[in-house]
């Protein structure tokens, strides 16, 4: 009897195999190209958070959804797909994006009737941090995607129109999306962004980017000097080259190009808690071959590490016309106390013998940095130090924020977070102000000089001014008025976006230099410019 009951059940199960997919059909299915039709010309709005890495991401994944059939809008309402690229460097970016979710999730709960196929999804540092939560404790998002899966974007958005929750936030041992041409995004392209690398090794102890966006890994050169030459082509002006470390960029697919024996690797006095990475070409390598590209195009870097300037690059910054003479300098503290606990492989003194090195070897230069308050175990005498070191060096641009713990970093394990907030703050706050003391006798001593601006468009505050940025990155604000293109010629022309002008200073604050606009110029017609305008003065 069992074995006739058991008979039968074989030939249902065999029957109910039959209706079902076949074994050709898997292969067919894991060796076509999916193009994903049924989503084809839905419309993807996407908000950038954070740094300058997330408006390359942007534009990278929609690339990525571009070729597969979306279409892009600037409209909330029109949307089917809204995809947030996040930050997780500090808990109030990351608040921000939680409050922004709740806000999306409510009306998409309010448009179900009448758009329905509304999906909302999280991509970049926070997807891969606060997957779980985000995705099956809170139900907020209906996709994730961590900064090396925008490739799976496609399928994962197929997956959610299918009625499942997707995701996908393996980190990466060699994504660079370098076969991945960006749609760079900028009105009129005159300014753009080009990633070099993904991810870190340094380690900071304050640091959470190594554990959102992994190990580091160079693009190969070649298809940088690619996209930048496209730029080139489009009418780019100004190209920042980005990366999480960007000077310690190192391309290993070209092994063969060994650096020699005696060549500089890291600053004076300045050390890593890695293994130093052999042959391959340099960020030098880079920046000397980006820099031939186009004699009329800016190139800036950012967010480097001090210990990553040897002198091979600031003497190529010197030389280069077109490389702005302008270095981020991260300095985090001004006690040596602190950097150590912070793990960033310098000392007070060598960041200022760094920063007077940088000024020997290029006289003029602007420095920017960025400083975090009440870090841990954080004293005042601490935090005195850090305010001298300001005074000391003398920036033109700050970035200055209040220490935030942050999970899975060595601080989080080892270190107490125990300055209390309102003394973070108060700090913040003193730091803040003294910033501002020596950023605006920085810039009042440009007063009387020429500029050369990079118009980017109307002032916030009137419509009447033009405003732009010199090749220190400092702000600059003129009048609207028509120009010459050449000093002994009357022809006026309009000044539009993307235009180099000469402006005269004439007045300067901690945010910006004002002046008036003098002649249409370029990098190359500069000093031309200048000499033929002091003549007429004579």
């Amino acid at each position: 009897f069992l074995a006739v009951k058991c008979v039968k059940l074989m030939v249902q199960l065999k029957n109910k195999l039959a209706c079902g997919p076949s074994f050709q059909d898997f292969i067919k299915s894991s060796t076509s190209d999916k193009s994903y039709d049924a989503l084809k010309y839905l419309s993807v709005y996407f908000e950038t958070y954070g740094c300058q890495m997330n408006v390359s991401d942007t534009e990278i994944a929609w690339s990525i959804l571009q070729k597969a059939g979306y279409s892009r809008t600037h409209e909330l309402p029109e949307a089917d797909v809204v995809l947030l690229v996040t930050c997780s460097v500090r808990e109030k970016a990351e608040q921000t994006i939680w409050n922004r979710l709740k806000h999306l999730t409510a009306l998409k709960k309010r448009c179900q009737k009448h758009k329905p196929l509304l999906k909302i999804g999280v991509l970049g540092c926070m997807a891969e941090r606060l997957k779980t939560k985000l995705l099956e404790q809170e139900k907020l998002v209906d996709v994730l995607a961590g900064p090396d899966a925008y490739r799976h974007l496609p399928r994962l958005l197929s997956l959610a129109y299918g009625g499942q929750r997707a995701s996908n936030v393996l980190l990466s041992l060699e994504e660079t999306y370098a076969d991945v041409m960006p749609v760079h995004q900028t009105p009129e392209g005159h300014s753009a962004f080009v990633s070099i690398m993904r991810g870190c090794d340094n380690m900071c102890s304050y640091c959470i980017v190594p554990f959102t966006r992994g190990r580091e890994r160079s693009r190969p050169l070649s298809s940088i000097l690619e996209e930048v030459r496209m730029l080139s082509d489009q009418g780019v002006k100004e190209v920042t080259l980005l990366g999480q470390n960007v000077n310690s960029y190192r391309d290993l697919s070209e092994q063969h190009f060994i650096c020699s024996e005696g060549s500089t690797q890291l600053s004076r006095g300045f050390k890593t808690v890695y293994r130093t990475k052999q042959g391959g070409l340099l960020f030098s390598d880079l920046l000397d071959k980006v820099s031939q590209i186009d004699p009329d195009m800016r190139i800036r870097f950012t967010s480097p590490h001090p210990k990553d300037f040897p002198d091979e690059v600031l003497q190529l910054i010197q030389e280069r016309r077109n490389i702005c003479k302008q270095i981020h300098l991260p300095a985090q503290s001004g006690s040596s106390r602190v950097l150590h606990a912070m793990r960033r492989g310098y000392t007070r003194e060598a960041y200022l013998d760094l920063v007077e090195n940088i000024r020997e070897i290029i006289p003029g230069v602007s420095l920017s940095s960025d400083f975090i308050t009440g870090f841990c175990g954080e004293t005042e005498e601490d935090h005195q130090q850090t305010l001298s070191l300001v005074r000391e060096v003398g920036y033109n641009v700050g970035f200055l924020f209040a220490y935030s713990m942050r999970k899975k970093t060595h601080a989080y394990h080892r270190l107490q977070d125990d300055v209390p907030a309102p003394v973070k703050q108060c700090r913040l706050e003193e730091l803040i102000s003294v910033f501002r003391e020596e950023a605006a006798k920085v810039n009042m001593a440009l007063t009387g000089s020429t500029q050369l601006v990079l118009v980017e468009g109307e002032s916030k505050r009137s419509s009447e001014e033009l405003c732009g940025r010199n090749d220190g990155n400092v702000k600059v604000v003129f009048p609207k008025t028509d120009l010459p293109v050449q000093p002994e010629k009357p022809q006026m022309v309009p000044v539009t976006l993307g235009d180099y002008v000469l402006v005269k200073i004439t007045s300067a604050n901690s945010q910006c230099l004002r002046g008036h606009a003098l002649i249409h110029s370029s990098l190359n017609d500069r000093k031309t410019s200048e000499h033929l305008l002091s003549k007429q003065t004579i």
